[in-house]
C-alpha cells in the first residue's frame, strides 16, 4: 500500500517537473517558429493525440454534448485556448520561462476573484488574503522581476494570458458535474485547435509566420504536443483519482521554479532576486486561497471536489 502511494506521488511529481521543463521547451521552440504558428501546430499535434486515443478505446469514452455543454466548451476553447495560446506565446516570445510559469501559477487566484465578481460567490477570509497575496507577486514579478524597474510587453501579454486561463476554469467548472475533464478537455482542445487555424492564417497574411526546415525543433514540438499536453494530463488524473486533489495540488508550486532553474541552465537566463520572492508570494498565495478546498479534500476521499482534477496547466 505505501510502495503504491510512494509511487503515484512520483508520478505526480514527475509530471510537475516535466510542465516546468514544457515552459523552457516553448521558449526554445519560438528560436525556430513563430509564436501563433508554433502554438497552432502544437495544439494541432495535442488534438491528434487525444482524438486517436478517443477512437481507440471506443465510442462509448465520449457522448454527444447537449446544446448547454456546447456553449461551456465554446467558452474553454476560445478562453483556454485560443486568447491563452495566442496571448501566451506571444508573450513568452518576449519574456522569460520563469516570468511565465510564474504569471501563470497566478490563475487559480485570479479564478477566485473572477468567481466573486461574475457569479458573487462568497469571498472567505482565506481567499481574500490569497488573492491579496498573489496580487502582490505579480505587481512584483511584473514591475521588477527582469532586474530593473520597469513592465515589458511579453509579462503583459503573459497576464492576458493567465486572465484567459482562469475565466475558461469558470467554464470548466460548469461542466465538471456533467462532464468528465477527460471529455471536457478533447473537445475543448479540438474546438481550440480549429479556432487557432484563422489566427495562423492571419499571421501568414501579415508575414510573420516562421517555419524552421530543421528536424529536431520539430521532434521537440511534436513531443512537448504528445508527452507534456497530452499524455501527462492522464498522468495527473490518474494521481488526484488515487492521491486527492488537495494533495496533487501542492505539487502545482513546481512547475515555476523548475522553470526558472531550468531556464537557467539551458536557456541561460538570469534568476533576480524580485523574480523569486515575487514568485513566493503568488505560490504562497495559491495555497492560502485554496487551503479550504484541501481541508475539503480530506474529509471528502481520494475523490475530492468536482473539477479540481482539470488543474493541468495548457501550456
Amino acid at each position: 500500500m505505501l510502495s503504491g502511494q510512494r509511487t503515484v506521488l512520483m508520478g505526480l511529481f514527475g509530471v510537475s517537473v516535466l510542465w516546468g521543463f514544457n515552459y523552457v521547451a516553448s521558449a526554445y521552440l519560438l528560436q525556430f517558429f513563430s509564436p501563433i504558428f508554433l502554438s497552432t501546430a502544437r495544439i494541432g499535434i495535442t488534438s491528434l493525440f487525444l482524438l486517436s486515443v478517443a477512437f481507440a478505446k471506443g465510442r462509448g469514452i465520449l457522448r454527444r454534448p447537449t446544446f448547454k455543454e456546447w456553449g461551456l466548451l465554446l467558452g474553454v476553447g476560445v478562453f483556454g485556448t485560443l486568447f491563452n495560446q495566442v496571448f501566451y506565446f506571444t508573450g513568452l516570445n518576449h519574456s522569460t520561462p520563469a516570468n511565465a510559469a510564474l504569471i501563470i501559477a497566478m490563475s487559480p487566484v485570479a479564478t477566485v476573484l473572477l468567481e466573486r465578481l461574475v457569479f458573487g460567490v462568497r469571498l472567505t477570509i482565506s481567499k481574500g488574503i490569497g488573492v491579496l497575496l498573489g496580487l502582490m507577486g505579480v505587481i512584483i514579478i511584473v514591475a521588477f522581476g527582469s532586474g530593473q524597474v520597469g513592465m515589458s510587453a511579453g509579462d503583459i501579454y503573459l497576464l492576458l494570458a493567465m486572465l484567459a486561463l482562469s475565466v475558461s476554469l469558470l467554464f470548466i467548472r460548469g461542466l465538471s458535474g456533467t462532464m468528465s475533464s477527460y471529455a471536457v478537455t478533447i473537445f475543448a482542445t479540438v474546438l481550440g485547435a480549429c479556432f487557432m487555424l484563422p489566427a495562423a492564417g492571419g499571421e501568414w497574411l501579415m508575414g510573420g509566420t516562421r517555419v524552421s526546415s530543421d528536424w529536431a525543433p520539430w521532434l521537440i514540438m511534436a513531443a512537448a504536443g504528445v508527452v507534456a499536453q497530452g499524455l501527462a494530463g492522464f498522468w495527473w488524473n490518474r494521481g488526484v483519482g488515487s492521491a486527492g486533489a488537495g494533495t496533487a495540488a501542492m505539487f502545482m508550486n513546481l512547475p515555476p521554479f523548475v522553470a526558472l532553474l531550468a531556464g537557467h541552465f539551458f536557456l541561460g537566463d538570469a534568476i533576480y532576486v524580485m523574480q523569486v520572492v515575487g514568485g513566493m508570494f503568488v505560490l504562497l498565495g495559491v495555497l492560502v486561497a485554496n487551503s479550504s478546498s484541501w481541508k475539503s479534500t480530506k474529509t471528502k476521499g481520494p475523490e475530492g471536489p468536482p473539477g479540481l482534477d482539470a488543474l493541468s496547466p495548457e501550456m
